[in-house]
């Protein structure tokens, strides 16, 4: 699936199982509680933090979906085309921080 078949299947979801599209400041609040989930995974799992054993059966997958499907919606809801900006952007990085990474000390 690429990202403009994933943005399909979101608004047929929304379209066939929800009412409608949160609004958009709606949409973006819960897009920082999601990114909010994973972090508290990573920070527990991959970080210094003791993990919790309520935060053991979390699935890191899961949560990074659900960021996903938040971003597909304000794409939708805000008419925009992911599959290309998403393009553009690489392409961007790709001329723009190619020589600064390969000539980054930190990173050999």
């Amino acid at each position: 699936m690429n990202i403009a078949n994933a943005q399909q299947a979101v608004d047929e979801w929304i379209q066939n199982h929800g009412v409608r599209y949160f609004n958009e400041l709606t949409n973006m609040a819960q897009l920082t509680e999601e990114v909010g989930e994973v972090a508290r995974i990573i920070a527990r799992r991959y970080g210094e933090q003791s993990e919790k054993p309520s935060d053991k059966d979390k699935d890191l997958g899961e949560e990074l979906a659900d960021v996903l499907f938040v971003v597909l919606c304000l794409a939708n809801q805000t008419g925009v085309d992911l599959q290309q900006a998403f393009e553009k952007k690489l392409q961007l990085k790709a001329e723009r921080d190619h020589e600064r990474h390969q000539n980054n000390k930190k990173l050999k």
